[in-house]
């Protein structure tokens, strides 16, 4: 009997992916979901704040500041705001992330609020951003995360392995890192902008996934090309195939590059179409980001009455 594992990885280097295809099929998704009143874009622009995974990476990060992102991500709308819309539950992002080191910062800080069952903490980890660490310190750097209070662990592969097509040993370095994680999510960051190809892209997402990803993110933030819609619809046809073959849904978070209110009510209607709405919860859908948030906020329309 031949071994799936090995039946699979087979299949992923015939792969073949028609890169004009994808582009043209990713403007017909646009073009097909226009946005049409005030109440739709709102209704599309609340559902971005939930799913943000609220980001500071910077080498000056402080406890301060860290503590200023999670009271945003709490509230990240006014009180003006939440009447002006009528809404009865409160609207908090996804999660807030974070370095390793500022994990036990967050955690501090979510707990005073009495938020720890609302918002996850992120920690990205093994090497971030190059992941080109040796395996040992990497896994140390996940069980550090995890200790210090992080329930989610956002991993760097190995593009290296990619590169030079070491498919089983990609797959076994995210084997460790799952591992690794214990009870914490795992969420892969495949440098999509370092891999080359959108054949790549696939076969890394399968991979981790195969491997036991619980989310494929496109990017650290830091390559010099990120998040982009068509490389976004290869991953959520590869979320998609995974499921069939496993009935496991995977999440899938884009980061890098979602600036404006417009690109980020795109990537959830590229979800929408693709994997369904079923994938539009925090659950299986996060955007990483650190500016997109004021820009969401500021793009609510609210629609003056007339005075009687």
């Amino acid at each position: 009997m031949v071994d799936s594992k090995v039946l699979e990885m087979a299949n992923l280097r015939k792969i073949y992916i028609n890169k004009s295809n994808v582009d043209a099929q990713i403007q017909t998704i646009l073009d097909t979901h226009p946005i049409t009143t005030p109440d739709v874009l709102n209704a599309w622009l609340l559902k971005a704040i939930t799913v943000i995974d609220l980001t500071t990476l910077s080498g000056d990060d402080t406890r301060s500041n860290v503590f200023r992102l999670c009271t945003k991500a709490a509230n990240p709308l006014t009180r003006d705001l939440i009447k002006q819309l009528n809404l009865e539950k409160p609207v908090r992002t996804a999660a807030v992330c974070v370095y390793p080191t500022k994990v036990k910062d967050a955690y501090e800080a979510i707990k005073l609020m009495e938020l720890t069952s609302e918002i996850n903490i992120a920690a990205v980890a093994t090497g971030f951003p190059s992941g080109l660490y040796p395996i040992e310190t990497r896994l140390q750097e996940i069980k550090y995360a995890v200790s210090s209070g992080a329930t989610e662990i956002d991993i760097v592969l190995d593009r290296s392995l990619a590169l030079t097509g070491q498919w089983d040993a990609l797959y076994d370095e995210v084997k460790q890192m799952k591992k690794a994680c214990g009870k914490a999510h795992l969420k892969v960051i495949l440098g999509v902008g370092e891999l080359g190809t959108y054949e790549n892209v696939y076969r890394a997402s399968m991979i981790s996934m195969m491997a036991g990803a619980d989310f494929i993110k496109t990017s650290t933030g830091k390559e010099a090309v990120n998040a982009t819609l068509p490389i976004g619809l290869v991953m959520c046809r590869a979320i998609r195939r995974h499921y069939q073959n496993t009935g496991i849904r995977v999440g899938l978070k884009p980061a890098g590059g979602i600036k404006t209110a417009r690109d980020a009510v795109n990537w959830l209607v590229l979800v929408y179409t693709e994997l369904g709405p079923e994938w539009l919860t925090p659950k299986l859908f996060r955007i990483g980001a650190s500016s997109l948030l004021a820009e969401l906020v500021n793009n609510i329309v609210i629609e003056k009455k007339e005075s009687q």
